[in-house]
């Protein structure tokens, strides 16, 4: 099973929380997030993309770097770990996409890949003046559909005249080209959104759910493979949870209930109320599902929270569900989460046996 780390391109990671670790995001930070990673045998590492944040006592990522950018960085000082950049649709053309994408691969050739999201926070947006209007809310699928075959069409053949709703490419064209192509992946959830995965995308990232049940997001992984057998395609599915693991089960659900009990109330609610914005997408739509106003972890994600021995057995149960290619992890502290995975979790895993790095402390150039 892989494994990932979702880096904190955003201020305090995905924990809304004033008694959580507050920190800014930097380059610094996220090179040293990512080359732990890479130290420990992950095979990739992804960045978000937020262009406002959800305010609150905490600031919740109001303070937030760019995502091609940032991974541009990194891939020059990275050598083996896979990266993901997140696109901006909505704010950054096809064929500007593409071209970010062939250059970042002549950095890391054969390393890098991009995420696509719709864009859903209307003040992300509206802020340049650069809102579709509300109506884009049931039609963003059908945008990013046109927007991914512009993308894929540059990216493997150099050429698009697509012809469509919201893009119109005359002769638009892309040299040099990636040599051993880029992946795409999405996190869409929907009906609409696990359509689009399973026609476009070479990989999906689900959501966990709940506190130390690994399991439960099963039925999204079934839903993605039913998904696949409508497009002839067969889609991993890669699920994000947050670790917090300790000595003692007691130890690690201490901090958790640390981090509940200063929850940024002012920021979730704010979040929800943007999540509760789209009146038109269907009941299923994942936006309304990750701004949950009660937890304290953003996008509402799985929680595996305990004893090493025991995040380790979760972890290694997760596999067990069909469709599963691997997990991506965010941590409360990722420096100090990092290791502690790293070094005391990841051995324990039967799932990670004989993975280069697993079972051996960082190099301490990395620390």
């Amino acid at each position: 099973m892989q494994l990932g780390v979702f880096i904190p391109i955003g201020n305090n990671g995905w924990l809304i929380s004033e008694t959580a670790p507050q920190y800014l995001p930097t380059f610094e930070l996220n090179k040293a997030v990512t080359q732990k990673a890479e130290g420990y045998g992950f095979e990739f590492a992804l960045s978000m993309i937020k262009l406002r944040g959800f305010g609150g006592k905490t600031e919740f990522w109001e303070h937030a770097l760019e995502s091609f950018t940032l991974m541009a960085g990194l891939a020059a000082v990275t050598s083996k770990i896979d990266l993901y950049a997140t696109a901006a649709t909505l704010v950054m053309p096809p064929a500007i996409t593409a071209r970010m994408a062939a250059t970042i691969d002549s950095i890391a050739p054969g390393r890098f890949g991009i995420n696509l999201v719709t864009g859903w926070q209307k003040p992300e947006y509206s802020q340049m003046g650069l809102w579709p209007g509300d109506d884009y809310f049931a039609k963003r699928y059908t945008y990013l559909d046109e927007y991914a075959t512009v993308l894929r069409e540059l990216l493997e053949t150099g050429h698009s005249d697509l012809d469509g709703e919201f893009f119109q490419m005359e002769d638009c064209r892309l040299s040099p080209r990636p040599e051993q192509g880029v992946k795409m992946v999405c996190a869409g959830q929907s009906s609409a959104g696990m359509a689009f995965t399973a026609k476009h995308a070479d990989y999906s990232f689900c959501f966990g759910k709940g506190l130390n049940t690994p399991t439960a997001f099963a039925p999204t992984a079934e839903r993605l493979a039913a998904a696949g057998k409508e497009t002839g395609r067969q889609v991993a599915c890669y699920v994000l949870f947050m670790v917090i693991a300790d000595e003692t089960d007691a130890a690690a659900m201490a901090r958790w209930e640390h981090y509940k009990a200063g929850a940024d109330r002012e920021a979730l609610d704010w979040m929800a109320d943007q999540g509760s914005q789209d009146k038109s997408s269907g009941k299923d739509t994942n936006v309304r599902q990750m701004t949950d106003p009660t937890s304290a972890v953003n996008f509402n994600m799985g929680t595996l929270v305990g004893s090493y021995e025991n995040v380790a057995r979760m972890l290694d149960e997760i596999d067990t569900v069909e469709g599963v290619g691997g997990v991506m992890l965010t941590f409360d502290d990722f420096l100090q989460g990092l290791d502690t995975f790293g070094e005391r979790v990841q051995p324990l895993m039967k799932t990670r046996v004989g993975v280069a790095g697993a079972s051996a402390p960082v190099p301490e150039a990395l620390a």
